[in-house]
């Protein structure tokens, strides 16, 4: 993983000796839907502490300019904690947390209207290693997928010439879509991730 992003930010680098290409860096903030479990089996109930939960994210992206409209990836590093009350048949209360660390790859689409930037497309996200179980249930892992595709959607503005700020929303295909989409042989799974708002600021080269 770590040689894949340091190739990732090697190929952004060379790129920007286009004059039309940009590289940056991010970091920001973002709220999240707090995740329910329907796993509960009469001898479990898992209650989140709240609706929403703080996380936040780093990383790099290119901006690609011609006529207009420009196309922007990313790679970004993003990470939340969620808490819950976790009550068993013995009617004991135990409060866990688990930490979702993931790598966002968002490739969006845009154009300025004005001084404000809009944009929006499909985003990857790539679970980096396994958040504690909550409950000792076999199929509670299954609830996890390494690999699936959602979107991103919002608006940003650009501040001499260096400085980006960008608000975003976050959501799910699969409630459209189902679980999966085909294109071509290739099989793309879509989660059901909870909704999220991202604040970030930027640095471009």
């Amino acid at each position: 993983m770590k040689k894949l992003l340091l190739l990732i930010i090697s190929v952004m680098f060379a790129i920007t000796a286009y004059p039309q290409v940009k590289f940056g860096l991010k970091a920001g903030v973002a709220t999240n839907t707090v995740p329910n479990y329907d796993v509960n089996t009469g001898t479990n109930n898992i209650e989140a502490y709240k609706d929403a939960s703080f996380g936040y994210h780093a990383g790099a992206f290119l901006r690609f300019t011609l006529m207009g409209m420009y196309i922007m990836p990313e790679v970004v590093f993003a990470s939340t904690s969620y808490d819950y009350k976790v009550t068993t048949a013995e009617e004991l209360e135990e409060k866990k947390s688990q930490k979702f660390d993931k790598l966002d790859i968002p490739l969006l689409f845009g154009f300025k209207l004005g001084p404000v930037r809009l944009n929006a497309g499909p985003s990857a996200s790539i679970l980096i290693g396994s958040p504690r179980e909550l409950i000792s249930d076999p199929n509670f892992s299954d609830l996890y997928r390494s690999a699936t595709f959602g979107y991103q959607a919002g608006l940003g503005f650009d501040i001499a010439k260096h400085f980006t700020v960008d608000l975003r929303y976050g959501g799910s295909l699969s409630k459209k879509f189902g679980e999966s989409v085909n294109i071509g042989n290739q099989t793309f799974n879509l989660d059901q991730r909870e909704s999220s708002v991202l604040l970030s600021v930027g640095y471009m080269f």
